[in-house]
């Protein structure tokens, strides 16, 4: 097992994030994106620079 000493910070930062999700839950589980909202990230994604 390793120890926190010997982690990276990318590591020791998903190591807590895991532990965060694990004891709060995701809170986006279950949920489904509106196609409206598809279809507004799709224009930003195709159109990144729009004034």
């Amino acid at each position: 097992m390793n120890k926190i000493k010997d982690l990276t910070i990318e590591e020791l930062e998903y190591f807590i994030e895991q532990k965060i999700l694990e004891i709060l839950g995701d809170p986006d589980s279950g949920l489904e994106l509106r196609e409206e909202f598809k279809s507004k990230l799709k224009e930003r994604l195709e159109n990144p620079y729009r004034g």
